[in-house]
């Protein structure tokens, strides 16, 4: 009954706020209608778009009656001998009678549409086609226009330009701003939305000491250029281009795409110009001298979901993949829902289905696959790139430069090689080729993993002995006679290891060259010595390794080991001349005669067999096997390769088995090309300009509608991905234009943008208001205040550890794991995983470095509405649930961080309760607590107390959850009553809001 009630109370309140905001609207439409010219966009194209056009506009497969009311030349012309409109005269105008006839069979909207016209609107249709019927485009196809700013009531208010077009609508509506926030209120706000983490109280009291504007405009420019700036406005981003660190489909397996994170991170600390970012995510590898950030960014091309499942359809998953770029593409960059034209023509915007496939035919020349077969074990999820940190980079260079050093000195000329060289060259020729023995063989070993299977001696490595038997006589040493050198023999066993043994007879010094492949691993040792070791997966096939035996006078001993991790299994070896032909050929030639091409063959072959320089080269392929495994083990990143492109077709109604549809080439949606007058193919870097091109109407309007919402709690145009038919009207158009062309005059200038924003008057309100303006405007539309709305997921972690002081400030790097309830991952399959979450510095990084697992998102996460990322996300929902109240009462980041806050708070050495209280209180909220307040944690503090006094073992527990560990110098029945408090007020609301 509660429940119910409960639920009964928030539709009713809902339903109240929904009415006044659409009688705002309405009210507005009916001062349009009879105090000036009614607008179309603003008053007119709301109405048909929600009731008229799902049967009468611009997708012709659902069109009744062969009638469009999107277009004026449609709707006014005569049917069946009526006109649905008659400009200047709405009693003749079948669309009015239509909509007042008391006939259930011709009225319209239909009653089976579920739609119903009110009287206001009905009227507003009728004075809308008495002042004419003029249509216009729809106002987010139009390029912006910058307009001069407006007049205002109160010259003195507006700090900036956006101040003039908010000021200018209260004005109208008869409305005055709130007052500025107290300063406490003000900083922690601007802390909160530029850096996403909350002032110290030193910063607070710091602040307001310095007072002023003066002081406000300088902390603006001081967060702006905090790494945490990057950090904070990454969190918006990636929800767009839907990163996670797993795959998504199925096993949703983990790929390495971290990189990305970090380059859109630092992208925002140093100001990239907005339209650069585009081109280099969108084609960065297609830039000219494009280098790794380039190749990285363009890796948001990678960032869709992707499958490894067994018997997923290839052509089906690239289909998947194509049409996902495209709804990702359109929502995040022109905020228009292009996935609505995939089956069917846009039912509202003039987006056709045609539109939907020459977009993806963009991205048709992507290196991909639809189904990646064995990713699952191999990680290769496609093109990648390793990517080291600076640390990383000297590293490598050391190495290199090492390895750099050995090759000179490889390439030396003492005496007394050139006198062995001598002598080889004058015998080479007629030195007959080595005998080769059968074949033994012992295996397989098994093992747990792959890696133990290659990295465990199993007793070969130590000598060969053929009468040897190994794990109590169940394997032994078998030969193998049918075994024919140069083909592929095949073995058995899945991790697993097997050893190939043979004798090899040389009657003279020489060396022999011969090629070598395996599936997977493969290690060989002659006479001991280890002369390969190359750890990979692959499958087997010919010369996929090629060496050089260096043989003495003598018979030799050659031991390989074959290593598998799974599916198929084997080897194969084979004998290539004893001289190479090039060798043999620059050798019959006689030495006077030798061109310097020839000698520098013949030199660099004989350096490469001769035992003078056998522990050189020992030396060079240590250092080149350091290098490669380093190489192996640095960080790396799925980055998009332009090949060939695929054929694009429209799909019949999205079917990817039907291809019976056009062919297609890449193109935007026809209705928005501009000059695009080039014959040549176009490519993903055709598709960036257009986007950041000063003539297309939505980029700049998106990105600036976004912003806003950041730092005013909703958008000027409210559906942050949807700017079309479907969107609503927005609240203050002049000011998005506005800020939309001052955006791109600035060079796209991302930085500038939020420094206007945060420096007006309109920010600095305080979001407490009067009673008549909330009646008025309750959902905040005119601005005549600030907004309130809880911080996102990520901060409300990110604000516990920074007010405890646990929170490390590092940017960049792999993505950690925060704690997680235990088998949170129980069901996660392909391979089985058991979360471990991380410790040392890496447990207190900030969420946006958390790892992101699409399928089973960490439940914190999830309590407090991040996406999954599964899709482009534009604008998360806010909810309000107890779960929450439970996550910031029991995840252990919480607990610990009211913990380590309690410690702080004691070592201080505080006189008094209350200034403990007032200091825990301040940091949390940047104010100081009231009478009240500070008399009900006092009261929680002495129950507590007293609570744990009796109770140590449960003093013992609380204080002991979390990694840090809990100083022994506090007595534990205090220090577990002050986190108690703690714990209280991390759990907050003013705590994780923003006001």
């Amino acid at each position: 009954m509660k429940k119910r009630m409960y639920l009964s109370s928030i539709r009713s309140l809902m339903s109240k706020c929904l009415i006044a905001s659409v009688a705002v609207s309405v009210v507005s439409g009916l001062a349009a209608a009879t105090d000036s010219r009614i607008e179309f966009n603003r008053d007119i194209r709301p109405l048909l778009s929600q009731n008229c056009l799902p049967c009468h506009g611009h997708d012709k497969n659902t069109r009744k009656a062969d009638l469009r009311l999107d277009l004026r030349e449609d709707s006014i012309l005569e049917k069946d001998g009526r006109r649905p409109i008659v400009p200047g005269d709405s009693t003749s105008s079948e669309l009015i009678r239509r909509i007042y006839t008391l006939d259930s069979d011709d009225r319209m909207p239909p009653e089976d549409s579920g739609k119903e016209l009110s009287e206001p609107e009905k009227e507003l249709l009728k004075a809308w086609i008495d002042q004419g019927a003029e249509y216009q485009s729809h106002w987010s196809f139009i390029p912006p226009v910058q307009s001069l700013l407006p007049d205002v009531g109160d010259a003195a208010w507006p700090a900036n330009p956006i101040d003039y077009f908010i000021l200018n609508r209260l004005d109208e509506e008869g409305l005055m701003p709130a007052a500025e926030a107290d300063e406490r209120r003000l900083i922690r706000r601007l802390y909160l939305d530029v850096i996403g983490l909350p002032p110290t109280v030193e910063e607070v009291d710091r602040f307001i000491e310095a007072g002023g504007n003066d002081a406000y405009v300088n902390k603006v420019d001081e967060l702006l250029s905090s790494t945490a700036f990057g950090e904070r406005l990454a969190v918006f981003w990636l929800d767009l281009v839907r990163y996670a660190d797993t795959v998504g489909y199925h096993g949703d397996q983990p790929f390495s795409v971290y990189p990305f994170r970090d380059y859109v991170i630092e992208a925002f600390n140093s100001n990239k110009p907005f339209d650069e970012f585009t081109r280099e995510q969108l084609a960065g590898d297609l830039l000219p001298n494009a280098g790794p950030v380039q190749q990285v960014a363009s890796g948001y091309n990678r960032l869709n979901m992707i499958t490894a499942e067994g018997g997923a359809q290839d052509k089906e998953y690239l289909v998947k993949y194509a049409a996902d770029r495209v709804r990702t593409t359109g929502s995040t960059w022109i905020a228009s829902p292009l996935g609505c034209a995939e089956c069917h023509d846009h039912k509202f915007d003039p987006f056709t289905t045609r539109d939907f496939y020459s977009f993806g035919a963009y991205f048709a020349d992507l290196k991909e696959k639809g189904f990646y077969g064995g990713a699952h074990s191999t990680g290769k999820w496609g093109p990648s790139i390793p990517v080291p940190n600076s640390r990383q980079k000297k590293r490598l260079a050391r190495l290199n430069a090492g390895v750099k050093a050995l090759k000179e000195r490889f390439s030396d000329t003492p005496p007394e090689l050139v006198a062995a060289q001598r002598e080889w060259e004058t015998r080479a020729i007629v030195s007959p080729s080595p005998k080769l023995g059968n074949w033994y063989s012992v295996g397989p070993f098994a093992a747990e993993s792959f890696d133990q299977a290659h990295e465990q001696a199993f007793g070969p490595e130590k000598g060969v002995d053929l009468e040897q038997t190994f794990q109590d006589g169940k394997l032994k040493w078998v030969e193998k006679p049918d075994w024919v050198d140069s083909q592929i023999q095949t073995l058995k066993g899945e991790n697993s290891a097997t050893y190939l043994f043979r004798t090899i007879e040389s009657e003279s010094e020489q060396a022999l060259p011969i090629s070598l492949g395996s599936d997977d691993s493969i290690q060989v040792w002659l006479n001991g010595e280890s002369v390969l070791s190359k750890k990979i997966s692959r499958g087997v096939a010919p010369d996929q390794d090629r060496i050089s035996l260096p043989l003495d006078k003598g018979s030799h001993q050659l031991l390989m080991k074959i290593t598998n991790g799974g599916g198929g299994y084997g080897f194969y070896f084979g004998v290539k001349d004893s001289l190479p032909e090039n060798i043999s050929a620059a050798l019959a030639v006689k030495g006077q005669d030798r061109t310097s091409e020839e000698l520098e063959t013949i030199n660099r072959y004989f350096r490469s067999i001769t035992p003078l320089l056998e522990d050189l080269r020992k030396d060079i392929s240590l250092a080149q096997n350091a290098t490669m495994e380093f190489e192996k083990n640095l960080p790396t990143m799925l980055v998009s390769l332009s090949v060939d492109p695929r054929e694009m077709r429209v799909l019949n109604r999205g079917n990817w088995m039907d291809e019976s549809g056009p062919i297609v080439q890449p193109s935007v949606p026809e209705f928005l090309k501009i000059n695009q007058k080039s014959q040549r193919r176009q490519t993903r870097l055709d598709l960036a300009e257009w986007l950041v091109s000063r003539e297309n109407p939505l980029t700049a309007r998106t990105f600036v509608n976004r912003l806003w919402k950041i730092f005013y709690g909703s958008g000027l145009a409210p559906n942050l991905d949807d700017l079309g038919s479907q969107g609503d009207w927005p609240t203050h158009p002049r000011l998005l234009d506005w800020l939309a062309v001052e955006f791109m005059e600035s060079g796209w200038n991302i930085k500038r943008l939020v420094r206007l924003l945060v420096t007006s008057s309109t920010y600095r309100q305080d979001s407490t208001a009067s009673k008549s303006l909330v009646d008025r405007d309750p959902l905040n539309r005119l601005y005549g205040r600030q907004s309130r709305f809880r911080l996102e997921a990520e901060l409300v972690r990110d604000n516990a550890l920074k007010i405890s002081g646990l929170l490390v400030e590092k940017v960049g790097g792999r993505s950690v794991k925060p704690y997680q309830p235990k088998g949170y991952y129980a069901q996660l399959n392909f391979p089985k995983r058991v979360y471990q979450p991380d410790t040392g510095e890496d447990q207190y990084r900030r969420g946006v470095y958390s790892h992101w697992q699409r399928t089973f998102l960490h439940p914190s996460m999830s309590a407090f509405d991040a996406p999954n990322r599964e899709e482009c996300t534009a604008d998360r929902p806010k909810s309000n649930t107890p779960l929450q109240a439970l996550v910031l009462l029991n995840d252990p980041s919480h607990v610990e961080g009211a913990r380590v806050l309690s410690e702080k708070i004691l070592r201080m050495k505080m006189e008094t309760l209350d200034e403990r209280l007032d200091y825990a209180f301040t940091t949390a909220t940047a104010r100081r607590a009231g009478p009240k307040e500070r008399e009900i944690l006092r009261a929680l503090h002495a129950r507590h107390l007293e609570q744990f006094q009796v109770d140590s073992q449960a003093a013992g527990q609380l204080v002991g959850v979390g990694y840090s560990p809990s100083s022994a110098s506090f007595d534990t029945a205090e220090l577990a009553a002050m986190t108690s408090v703690c714990r209280a007020i991390l759990n907050l609301q003013e705590t994780i809001s923003r006001y």
